[in-house]
């Protein structure tokens, strides 16, 4: 069973967002790539001149698993990873002390409040992860990129290696603008919508802390992020796999020029089915990690059941 939440909260550990989140990203990977391709990334480019080709999530994916085999959906895992480990590490621990610093006694802070203290953390977290980033959507779409255009990273490690070498240690941050404010949109939409709907929620009747709850609550969060971030997401993946220079100002008047403002949510389904899922088990897995660690240091030895 659940139970409501009281009394003074526990200082959890610094890595158990990133933790929850690398979980989630092992299991939601293949729907990033999928998500990569239908906001406009240059898989999906190139699979739609072919005839016959399917414009879709489903039609990608079984395309990628066609031409490239089924491993091909977990193109870049360990840049995925590597994400997580930085970003979600940094955005969710840093949100955490803050909540802990001004929140000690467990009172509820307001939702301006939460919002502002995600959206900095996440502008942390989306600093942290920036190469980590690059590195994953450039492998995630490098298969579909002419041979002589492929970048062939053989890992994470390799690739920001390789990117410092070749391109300078400046290439780490290409695109960090546009990135850390989507960092900073998707944290306020995910961690302060979150707590939010998961207080709103334990006041209703028929609610606790427990699994439905967690799941309730994260599932709106996704669809909250996957809204806002839309448009910031398609201008982050355009910036970070193109090979022009000539900056946002340039892509975004020549997308709109060819594309209209349809762009801005272009593969929001794709992006949903990817988001929500990611959100749902991230907060799942951090409630658990949480869960588990009271177990540990709680003489009363809560049931780890729900």
């Amino acid at each position: 069973m659940g139970e409501k939440s009281c009394g003074k909260p526990p200082n959890y550990p610094f890595w158990f967002g990133g933790s929850a989140s690398c979980m989630a990203a092992f299991f939601t990977h293949p729907l990033d790539l999928v998500k990569v391709c239908a906001s406009g990334a240059v898989r999906l480019q190139t699979m739609s001149k072919v005839p016959g080709a399917q414009i879709s999530m489903v039609g990608t994916f079984l395309k990628i698993v066609r031409y490239e085999g089924p491993i091909a959906v977990y193109s870049g895992l360990s840049a995925s990873i590597l994400r997580q480990a930085t970003y979600s590490t940094a955005r969710f621990g840093v949100y955490a002390e803050m909540k802990q610093h001004f929140s000690p006694d467990d009172e509820k802070l307001p939702f301006v409040k939460l919002s502002a203290m995600a959206a900095a953390s996440g502008w942390i977290g989306g600093a942290a992860g920036n190469p980590a980033d690059i590195i994953n959507v450039r492998m995630q779409q490098d298969r579909a990129n002419p041979p002589a255009r492929r970048r062939n990273y053989r890992n994470a490690i390799d690739g920001i290696a390789r990117m410092t070498r070749e391109e300078g240690i400046h290439s780490l941050f290409r695109g960090i603008w546009p990135n850390t404010l989507r960092a900073a949109l998707m944290s306020t939409c995910q961690l302060a919508t979150y707590d939010q709907f998961k207080a709103q929620l334990i006041k209703l009747p028929f609610f606790e802390d427990g699994l439905v709850t967690h799941f309730s609550a994260s599932l709106m969060s996704g669809l909250v992020a996957t809204t806002v971030c839309s448009p910031v997401d398609v201008i982050k993946t355009r910036i970070m796999t193109s090979h022009d220079s000539r900056g946002i100002v340039h892509l975004l008047t020549d997308i709109t020029g060819k594309e209209g403002v349809s762009w801005m949510f272009r593969g929001w389904v794709p992006s949903f089915i990817r988001l929500g899922p990611q959100t749902v088990l991230t907060f799942i897995a951090l409630e658990q990690h949480q869960k588990v660690w009271r177990w540990m240091h709680d003489n009363r030895h809560e049931s780890l059941t729900y």
